[in-house]
């Protein structure tokens, strides 16, 4: 599986109280392993960005099916594939 990070803005979400934000990512996470992906950590971060999500998918077309799902949440996301930093040496030994 390739891992993905997304930066995420809420916007147009009606939110009655925080509560019912944090919600979502119970409702998301059942969502996105109907598209073989694991959601693996959500956190809420202060800047531009109001979360940063990290799943796991098969692939890139798993990949833009979480991003979909997220949008129709009321999520605008950059989404980015991510490997670790032990793999990214391996690659660039060769070079």
């Amino acid at each position: 599986m390739a891992q993905f990070i997304s930066l995420v803005r809420v916007r147009d979400r009606d939110v009655n109280n925080v509560q019912e934000l944090a919600t979502i990512w119970g409702e998301l996470k059942v969502e996105i392993e109907e598209f073989d992906a694991t959601l693996e950590h959500t956190y809420a971060i202060l800047g531009d960005y109001d979360f940063v999500v990290i799943f796991d998918a098969n692939g890139r077309n798993e990949a833009f099916k979480v991003a979909l799902a997220m949008e129709r949440h009321g999520l605008d996301m950059q989404t980015m594939e991510a490997i670790p930093t032990s793999d990214f040496a391996e690659l660039v030994t060769d070079i």
